[in-house]
């Protein structure tokens, strides 16, 4: 009898301590992203919200894909709990941005930050959530800096600018050689905030590295209205090649402004607002011929079929096909729920920890890398690479490294009439 009393007691105490268990474990997991939803970058942040929109749907249902907890619903660590974004403004203001982080994670109460595009936004948006001790995954900002300062809480899957600028003169090395082109000068163009002087300074690094001759150091103030003088300079010292860091505003102005002037070195070679919908789709044919830098392209379907498949998702719920920006935006979710998942946790020191080791292969991202993998002291993805891609017919095809290529590049810049 006291046998059975016992065991009655054990069961009843079995059956509370699963039930409080289950009941502890959250039913929907808040991860704060930042982005640039007004302003002159509106159109970058709407981007950037699409593929983070698109991989929380992944995560949260069930998908035959094999991206990281697509064939389960939810984290099924923690029952199933379903992952909430909530998005903050940033307005393109480091500021405003510092302000939106503070209040994701003591207001809204977020477990994770994402975001936040610029880089001189993510610099101050990852000094809250330090203080604050919250994980912040980056996956948009490649300012070499960001992962320079020893921060324990901040992570990013995404290239430095470092890996970028050395991208672009390891491909004039190639190019050189491929065409026969001489190149001997280059031009550097930048804005001036804390991605663009950064990327001049590993230019600049590379220049000596790969001994040309800089022709040209221009840094600008962002979303300028008339860029004509710094494009005359650039014509009377005739650069053999530009190499040109803007935001989207910025890459519309000079673009006109080039083909205006009749500005027309042997290539320009350039970064971020190059790579945007809402470039092509204001310049249209005027963009043929620029290089990008970039670490996703619809034609690595080729090689990896995932590609395609995520962008038939994408098609369906937005009508277009997936950006750059928005796969760059697509990774970071997939980053903090799968170390959520691996930590059977939401407590911050847990999450960090297991974003310390997060080993995802190569086969579960979209982008042409081996893998995310962190550094352990930097916190910077070990496998991050680049490519560069060219507009061809309006169209962005990847063009180097060459034994990634889907179509040979068209070099030299054949002139604006053509």
């Amino acid at each position: 009898m006291r046998a059975k009393k016992i065991l009655t007691v054990v069961l009843s105490l079995l059956f509370l301590f699963l039930a409080s268990s289950l009941y502890a474990q959250p039913k929907v997991i808040k991860i704060g992203a930042i982005y640039p939803l007004t302003g002159n970058l509106a159109t970058t942040g709407l981007d950037c919200k699409r593929g983070v929109e698109m991989a929380v749907e992944i995560i949260n249902g069930k998908y035959d894909l094999s991206l990281p907890l697509a064939k389960s619903e939810g984290l099924p660590n923690l029952g199933g709990a379903k992952i909430e974004v909530i998005f903050a403004d940033s307005k393109g203001d480091p500021k405003n941005g510092m302000a939106e982080a503070e209040r994701l994670v003591t207001q809204e109460k977020v477990v994770a930050v994402i975001g936040a595009y610029q880089s001189a936004v993510t610099k101050t948006a990852s000094q809250a959530t330090e203080r604050l001790k919250i994980p912040y995954v980056c996956s948009d900002s490649t300012s070499p800096t960001l992962t320079e300062r020893g921060f324990k809480y901040f992570f990013r899957a995404e290239c430095t600018d470092t890996i970028f600028a050395k991208n672009q003169f390891e491909f004039l090395e190639d190019i050189k050689k491929k065409t026969k082109s001489k190149i001997e000068s280059v031009a550097l163009l930048y804005e001036n905030t804390e991605w663009g002087a950064n990327v001049g300074k590993e230019e600049q690094k590379y220049v000596k590295e790969f001994k040309y001759k800089v022709a040209a150091d221009i840094p600008y103030s962002q979303n300028a209205t008339d860029v004509s003088s710094e494009a005359g300079v650039l014509i009377k010292n005739k650069p053999d090649v530009l190499l040109h860091a803007s935001y989207i505003t910025d890459a519309i102005l000079y673009t006109k402004t080039f083909k205006e002037l009749g500005f027309s070195p042997k290539g320009f070679i350039t970064m971020a607002g190059y790579l945007e919908p809402g470039y092509l789709s204001t310049v249209k044919a005027d963009g043929n011929y620029m290089v990008v830098r970039s670490t996703f392209a619809l034609d690595l379907a080729k090689r990896k079929p995932l590609v395609a498949q995520v962008n038939d998702l994408y098609k369906k719920k937005y009508g277009m096909d997936m950006s750059g920006n928005a796969a760059r935006s697509f990774t970071a979710p997939f980053v903090v729920a799968e170390a959520i998942n691996r930590a059977k946790s939401t407590e911050a020191e847990a999450v960090t920890k297991a974003l310390t080791q997060t080993n995802i292969p190569g086969a579960q991202i979209i982008n042409p890398w081996k893998g995310i993998k962190f550094d352990p002291t930097t916190h910077q993805n070990i496998y991050a690479t680049g490519i560069l891609v060219q507009i061809q017919d309006e169209q962005y095809h990847t063009i180097w490294p060459f034994d990634m290529a889907s179509k040979d590049v068209i070099w030299p810049f054949p002139g604006w009439k053509k």
